[in-house]
């Protein structure tokens, strides 16, 4: 008698179940966007990335809605940031 494993469905990620694990990267600026400076930190090289919260949360994240703030002028890292894909799935799979 042979035992297979039972396949565990896989959930697919959408924006509506993300709970927005990238919001927690450092997300560097590397273009500019218009991002308000209030969101933006620079390092004592002068290199720009987007501000974090004490935990680790990016400052532009509304806590509530679980969405950017910014996000008609959020970062080209944010962008090119796409739900689902396999960066994603992993940056996931650290945080939950």
């Amino acid at each position: 008698m042979t035992s297979e494993a039972t396949p565990q469905p896989t959930l697919e990620v959408t924006c509506a179940n993300c709970q927005a694990c990238c919001c927690r990267l450092k997300v560097m600026l590397i273009t500019e966007t218009g991002v308000p400076e209030q969101f933006i930190e620079r390092d004592k090289m002068g290199v720009e990335s987007m501000a974090q919260l004490a935990d680790g949360w990016c400052a532009a994240l509304d806590r509530k809605t679980m969405k950017c703030t910014i996000y008609e002028v959020r970062p080209w890292v944010c962008r090119e940031y796409e739900v689902g894909d396999y960066e994603c799935l992993d940056d996931r799979a650290a945080y939950l």
